[in-house]
């Protein structure tokens, strides 16, 4: 069976949680960013929420991506590592229940967490404790798996560890020997500072298509001007989709820049919305849509995901429905 999208990313159980900005201050939390924390010291921020109602999810940013497309009809499969505890059954649970083939290899040691705090303003502040996931390694990729993709889709913050990594190289390495295309995310702009020189060789090389915010495409390229990042992004790579918040996106194919409009929502949260944008437009162009209709639909996408807690759509799309969206 022919896969759409095969994911390679971090397996980390989401914890999405709404407080306020005086908690993120009394626990010496900085806003509107991702930190990494220990074992330790992520248990001391779960035992404070205790008051707090706690709504989980099986996530990552590929994972959400992944799962994203297959609630839009799409053949998808996803590589990441879970641990044998609770949060790790329910994560391979949620995804083999959507379908989606998981490759996680299940150890002793514990599944890694990511609590999301959600304040009134929309912003999300992250705390991830990595956990298992951080030891995915070459040996955890499905080469044949691989091989019956149309694209492999690999998380940027996979590059921040050794071990995941070597792992994304190499699920990139066998893409690359198979024919299949590669899409790669950014991630976050802290990544750049630390991994220039991997993105750059990747991107200049064997990347077919690569997703970015504005932040980040300004960090790689120098350029503040977002069409003129793209642009120069474009010179090495032959696809980009480059996203501007509520302004909507820009695609460069063939030369081409394809603005895509935003899409007016009232913002309840933001967490996911750049991987459901990614699902869109990863669905669109593996299913026989242009890339402004694949682009079109990542941005609906995006928005509904916005309006809303958590990283998911609220129900699977019908053919219908996506084609009432195109329209």
């Amino acid at each position: 069976m022919t896969i759409n999208v095969y994911g390679v990313g971090n397996a980390i159980m989401d914890l999405q949680v709404q407080c306020d900005d005086a908690f993120l201050e009394a626990n010496a939390i900085e806003k509107g960013i991702m930190t990494l924390t220990s074992e330790e010291d992520q248990q001391k921020i779960l035992d404070a929420l205790q008051t707090h109602k706690v709504n989980t999810c099986s996530g990552g940013s590929a994972a959400n991506t992944i799962v994203g497309i297959a609630d839009m009809g799409g053949k998808v499969a996803y590589c990441g590592k879970t641990g044998s505890d609770n949060f790790g059954l329910q994560y391979a649970t949620e995804l083999q229940d959507l379908g989606i083939h998981f490759g996680a290899k299940a150890s002793n040691e514990t599944t890694g967490t990511c609590v999301v705090l959600i304040t009134p303003d929309a912003q999300r502040t992250m705390l991830t404790n990595l956990g298992v996931s951080a030891t995915l390694s070459p040996s955890d990729i499905d080469e044949a798996a691989i091989a019956k993709a149309d694209y492999i889709y690999v998380e940027g913050y996979l590059f921040a560890g050794e071990s995941t990594k070597e792992a994304a190289l190499h699920a990139i390495d066998i893409a690359n020997q198979c024919g299949t295309k590669i899409a790669l995310t950014i991630s976050d702009p802290f990544l750049i500072d630390i991994c220039r020189d991997e993105f750059k060789y990747l991107i200049e090389g064997p990347v077919d298509l690569l997703f970015c915010n504005e932040d980040e495409a300004a960090a790689l390229t120098g350029e503040d001007d977002p069409v003129h990042a793209a642009h120069a992004i474009h010179k090495t790579c032959d696809n980009v989709a480059l996203t501007l918040g509520k302004n909507g996106s820009i695609i460069m194919h063939g030369g081409e820049v394809i603005a895509i409009e935003g899409v007016t929502v009232d913002a309840v949260d933001t967490t996911g919305a750049g991987d459901m944008y990614a699902a869109g437009v990863l669905y669109g162009i593996t299913n026989g849509l242009s890339w402004k209709q694949a682009g079109h639909l990542g941005s609906h996408a995006a928005a509904k995901i916005v309006a809303q807690l958590g990283a998911r759509l609220p129900a699977p799309l019908s053919q219908e429905e996506i084609q009432e969206l195109l329209n």
